[in-house]
């Protein structure tokens, strides 16, 4: 290094000095500026849009998105429920039903006497209301529905509302509580002084507050986004305020003046904690990366909570720390935390077996992960908590049988192929039943779509057959069918629907006069009919409702998806648009997404932080090596679902692993720093133990609540995306625990020559750089200082003792201008040399 290098040094710490003083002395200002921000994302958290479905996050050209939006701009949705009625025969469920079905808000009631609707005494209802789904008279119907059923023994299902938000929004907010306790708790453990506990929450709760509530100007976010980031925010970030307090703790030893000690210390921890931010956020950006639109909305979000809690550490904390800095003098108390010596000793006895047992290790994880059992819907998912919600989705669906539902939409306008293929369709035995507009009866036997003459029609709709001939030569006329006049009217046939629609716009424009009581049938008879229509028939395309007899997801299931696009373009042709909507559908859809999202999950992740690595360590050894480790953990992790034969919802794997390798790989960085600092003035077994001792306090303290929060996010919400989350983060984070404390130390030992050799770090002493070692040193140069112990060589040989040496260029003159000052590459030589010093002194 040169002394202009030297300079540049120099002018970069001072200029974090400059900005440390700057913003210490601003601190005020960043409080109010923050108290502003925390009031506005208090109101704003309120404005936050969130969106429940996983199917919205699908690619914009898949089928599933395709069809959600085609059936979203060609049909309406009414409300509906599913009524569950126990302990009523079949007579008076009958009778219930008559009752419920003359009810003002209800359009229709679907109950026969399969085993589909009633079974062990209980009867299955499905009522469709009126109003759309989104309409809030839906949920209001509903409510009044439940008035009426009072006496009953009933139980409701329904997807119109909100329920599943609010109940994820009741679960986290318990969650959350359980978390500020365990973070309470570790940080009573962890801390110095009992005052710096409100200091770290005050800066963790604004962060968190501020993270909630600019959510606002994404416009929308998922649901999973806005459930577990304020948690995860938590988890992954309180190492940056836990470095740049222990950074205070220690410039309070040099200088007694708070407002000194804090403006270092925060210059000192601004590029720490940038750097150490960029392996979370690297991680994190592989989210971004994913087509499943879930992965970079929450990239996204829990990114900005980071870059916030940043903020928040480097502008809000300064000043609460000047605030509570007496107090924390006069709470100080004993540490908690032991040194943990066992630990160091067992890595150094082990470095030999352990690395290798390590690595037998992962390859099994390899090999377990790779045959982990993915599914991409709920229907096979249990989860350890379940809402109210759920329960009764359970019992409904032991009750009754729950088929598979897919919605097969067609080109318009024939109602003959329709009536074909549904006959065809039927004969299936993937198909319990079917529902279109060609198989809905209208009355009488006779279906919605059946063709009839004036005479059938008159007959079907109680009218004067005179009349009904004046209504078909209308309707030729307006159809600009002129022949059928001519060729004989009684020879016309129009499809019932249609024909019944123009009766009742005739009716409505005073062209066709009937009896009160025959309009108002008519007008009963059509509102049914135009809700069947709306839910069927759209301007372009038609809706068929298949009811499958195989499972929602399963490869059986998607080939006959393929096959249906098959079958319907046999009748429609080639060219037709065939879109196959629902459950299934969607699953499919996540499965082909998740394929390629794998991989580019993986590899973007391990590159991004591989890059980072590779500038904290200028190494190309210690990168990999670490890498390696994280992701071995990663496969042991996802192992766990193949051993224990339980099914993982594919999003786990996704977003885990993401979070996993940016934030795990934080503690690996922790005990390979520091590792590599004190081994150049300790022997290997001593730098092992001062390692794990120095490592663990910060370990424990992020790792313990990473794990918490990801055990409590599995253990006590209800959602299985979430809940799956949970519990793949959770035991993930202890497995990187775990092999942090007990495999990388020997890995670390095991591979140190290989590190070295792979290392581009040039580093070159200066003149008047002054150079400190205790213990074994070798001295090869022309130096100028104190040695405090035994000499053996001039100037270029080994010391055993204290060393305190200047390097110096005198008068320009100095003949041996490069100077080495460190540890032997083996110590067990080198010492041997002065008579034999064991490598434990």
């Amino acid at each position: 290094m040169s002394k202009n290098s030297k300079d540049i040094v120099d002018k970069d710490e001072n200029f974090m000095v400059k900005i440390a003083g700057f913003i210490v002395g601003k601190r005020k200002l960043f409080m109010l500026l923050f108290l502003l921000g925390i009031i506005f994302s208090l109101v704003a958290a309120n404005w936050v849009k969130v969106e429940n479905s996983l199917s919205a996050y699908l690619p914009e050209t898949s089928e599933t998105r395709v069809g959600l939006d085609l059936m979203e701009e060609e049909y309406v949705t009414y409300g509906s429920a599913k009524i569950m009625v126990q302990n009523i025969t079949y007579a008076d469920a009958e009778d219930l039903v008559d009752y419920i079905s003359d009810l003002d808000y209800v359009a229709m009631v679907q109950f026969d006497n399969s085993t589909d609707h009633y079974n062990d005494f209980s009867a299955l209802l499905t009522v469709t209301f009126i109003y759309e789904e989104t309409d809030d008279d839906a949920l209001k119907a509903l409510d009044l529905l439940k008035e009426e059923l009072e006496g009953y023994d009933y139980y409701v299902s329904t997807t119109m509302g909100d329920q599943e938000s609010e109940t994820i929004n009741k679960e986290m907010q318990m969650i959350t509580v359980y978390v500020a306790i365990i973070v309470l708790l570790v940080l009573l453990f962890t801390s110095d002084s009992y005052a710096e506990i409100p200091v770290l929450l005050i800066t963790f709760l604004s962060a968190a507050a501020l993270a909630k509530g600019t959510n606002y100007m994404l416009g929308t976010i998922s649901f999973v986004s806005d459930s577990v980031t304020i948690v995860l925010q938590l988890a992954l970030s309180v190492d940056y305020a836990v470095i740049f307090l222990n950074k205070y703790k220690n410039e309070l030893k040099e200088t007694p003046d708070y407002k000194q000690a804090d403006i270092i210390a925060l210059s000192k921890a601004i590029p720490e904690i940038s750097a150490s931010s960029l392996t979370t956020i690297g991680g994190l950006i592989a989210m971004s990366f994913m087509q499943f639109g879930i992965g970079p909305d929450m990239a996204i979000v829990l990114i900005k909570a980071i870059l916030l809690s940043l903020f928040a550490v480097f502008l809000l904390m300064p000043g609460l720390i000047l605030i509570f800095a007496k107090l924390m003098d006069k709470t100080k108390h004993r540490s908690f935390v032991p040194d943990i010596p066992f630990v160091g000793k067992f890595a150094y006895r082990t470095r030999n077996t352990i690395p290798v047992f390590f690595v037998v290790l992962i390859i099994f994880g390899y090999y377990f992960s790779s045959k982990c059992p993915y599914v991409y819907g709920y229907s096979t998912l249990e989860t350890a908590t379940k809402s109210e919600q759920d329960i009764i989705n359970e019992l409904i669906d032991d009750t009754f049988s729950s088929p598979n539902l897919v919605a097969l939409n067609v080109p318009s306008g024939d109602y003959d192929k329709e009536a074909n293929m549904l006959a065809y369709l039927e004969s299936r035995d993937e198909i319990k039943s079917t529902t279109g507009l060609a198989n809905t009866e209208a009355m009488n036997g006779r279906m919605l779509t059946e063709k009839l003459n004036a005479r059938e029609f008159a007959e079907m709709v109680d009218i004067d057959t005179e009349v009904a001939e004046l209504l078909y030569s209308a309707y030729a006329i307006d159809d600009e069918n002129y022949g059928k006049l001519i060729s004989g009217i009684n020879d016309y046939s129009v499809p019932f629907i249609d024909m019944f629609t123009f009766l009742h716009k005739e009716i409505e424009e005073d062209y066709v006069s009937l009896d009160d009581e025959t309009i108002d049938l008519i007008e009963e008879a059509y509102n049914k009919i135009d809700i069947a229509r709306n839910q069927l028939q759209g301007t372009n395309y038609d809706r068929m409702l298949l009811y499958l007899t195989l499972p929602e997801e399963g490869d059986e299931t998607f080939a006959f998806l393929d096959e249906l696009h098959t079958i319907a373009k046999s009748y429609y042709g080639d060219e037709a648009n065939i879109v196959v909507a629902g459950e299934s559908t969607s699953q499919k859809d996540l499965k082909q997404t998740f394929s390629r999202d794998n991989t580019v999950v993986n590899i973007v992740s391990m590159l991004v932080v591989l890059v980072v690595l590779l500038f904290t360590f200028k190494s190309a050894g210690m990168p990999v090596l670490l890498i390696m480790i994280i992701e071995g953990c990663i496969w042991i992790n996802f192992s766990f679902p193949y051993l224990m034969k339980s099914n993982l919802f594919f999003m786990g794997y996704l977003i885990v692993s993401s979070i996993q390798m940016g934030a795990n790989i934080d503690y690996a960085i922790v005990v390979s720093s520091r590792y590599q600092d004190v081994k150049r003035t300790m022997s290997p077994k001593k730098a092992i133990i001062d390692t794990m001792n120095y490592s663990f306090p910060t370990i424990v303290t992020s790792g313990t609540m990473l794990a918490v929060a990801g055990i409590l996010i599995g253990q006590l919400t209800s959602e299985p995306c979430i809940a799956g989350i949970g519990v793949c983060l959770g035991r993930g984070t202890i497995i990187s625990i775990f092999v942090v404390m007990f495999a990388l130390p020997q890995i670390l030992l095991f591979g140190d020559r290989l590190i070295e050799r792979t290392s581009f770090d040039v580093s070159v002493q200066l003149p008047g750089d002054s150079q400190k070692s205790i213990g074994v040193t070798r001295v090869d140069g022309f130096v100028r200082g104190h040695i405090n112990g035994d000499v053996v060589g001039t100037f270029r040989g080994t010391v055993i003792g204290e060393v305190d040496i200047r390097v110096n260029n005198l008068n320009g003159g100095d003949p041996f201008p490069d100077v080495n000052v460190m540890p032997p590459d083996n110590l067990i030589e080198a010492t041997e040399i002065v008579g034999g010093v064991s490598d434990d002194e």
